[in-house]
């Protein structure tokens, strides 16, 4: 009876060790890792972005919801909200801050000087801060440029190109945006070695798009060069629909514009630099320090031409800007 009685004391506690096990066990594995995305944009109007940022990610090995969790910081074009939300996902703590934007890689870098920052941008990363090399970043910063600020030269020459009189160009800056203030300095640098006559316009908020083309329609500007800005790419079917009702020719950043019906555009694919941030996030995350890891920078830049646009305003497109032009849409 004795022996018996320590059998089943025996299985009593097997049975109890084997219920206790799965909680110990979970209780030992490791949390989710978690990847801040940083924007100064709004979700709705980055839908595509951050899908491609996503995928990017899934073709590294991680997943949304299943091996790590990706939370979301929008400051809806209000960027003086980003200091606050890069402080949130710090305390979160995220595993790694996505920053979308100069002003949100700034915000980051400011909230944390040890969680990787994996950041994308049109400025110079070197020119405002965010790195001290493009080659070896150094600190727990790096990310990718598209380089957009340095393109204003280019996309004046363009906008010249299509119009067969020029005396006065506009150009519309984001005062609020670092990438579109310095291409405004690029842009009056080449105006002055073309003999271009060069008015700028400052807007950044809707109300402001409104009362520059109200100053647009009293210049009457030749052509329109709209200058790289997250808040302008948030804004395009406003600043299309004015454009279109002004029937200026206007030069625009990315295709973004032209596939909303804009005429021209000129720059990086954002698709790629949304997906190659992804890929870095995905190395970080697998161990990889940011910074051992180059500033990633564009390896071409897109030409996109609306010719239903141009026939609307009446704008033959010469044969060599048309073979120039990565894609035409009809």
């Amino acid at each position: 009876m004795r022996r018996r009685a320590v059998v089943t004391l025996i299985s009593g506690a097997a049975a109890v060790a084997s219920l206790l096990w799965p909680l110990a066990a979970g209780a030992q594995q490791p949390a989710m890792p978690v990847v801040g995305f940083l924007s100064s944009r709004t979700a709705t109007d980055t839908v595509g972005l951050a899908a491609a940022f996503r995928q990017a990610l899934n073709e590294v090995g991680f997943v949304d919801g299943r091996n790590v969790a990706i939370e979301y910081r929008w400051a809806a074009n209000q960027a003086d909200q980003l200091p606050a939300l890069a402080a949130e996902l710090v305390g979160r703590p995220a595993s790694v801050i996505a920053a979308f934007g100069t002003v949100g890689a700034l915000a980051a870098k400011a909230a944390t000087t040890t969680i990787p920052i994996v950041f994308m941008t049109g400025d110079d990363p070197l020119k405002v801060g965010i790195v001290a090399s493009l080659a070896r970043p150094g600190g727990n910063v790096t990310g990718v440029t598209f380089v957009s600020a340095t393109l204003g030269t280019k996309r004046l020459q363009l906008l010249r190109s299509l119009t067969a009189k020029s005396e006065l160009i506009a150009m519309l800056v984001d005062p609020s945006s670092p990438e579109s203030v310095n291409q405004a300095s690029d842009v009056a640098d080449a105006a002055r070695a073309l003999g271009q006559q060069l008015v700028v316009l400052h807007a950044g908020t809707a109300n402001e798009i409104d009362l520059a083309f109200a100053n647009l329609a009293q210049r009457r500007p030749d052509a329109l060069l709209i200058s790289g800005s997250s808040t302008f790419l948030s804004r395009r079917d406003q600043l299309i629909t004015s454009v279109t009702r002004h029937k200026v020719p206007a030069m625009y950043s990315h295709r973004e514009f032209t596939m909303a019906g804009g005429l021209i555009s000129y720059g990086a694919n954002l698709l790629d630099s949304y997906r190659q941030a992804g890929f870095y996030v995905g190395r970080v995350l697998r161990g990889d320090k940011p910074a051992d890891l180059p500033v990633m920078q564009p390896t071409r830049f897109e030409l996109v031409l609306n010719l239903k646009t141009a026939k609307a305003l009446g704008l033959e497109l010469s044969p060599s800007l048309l073979a120039l032009a990565d894609e035409v849409i009809e």
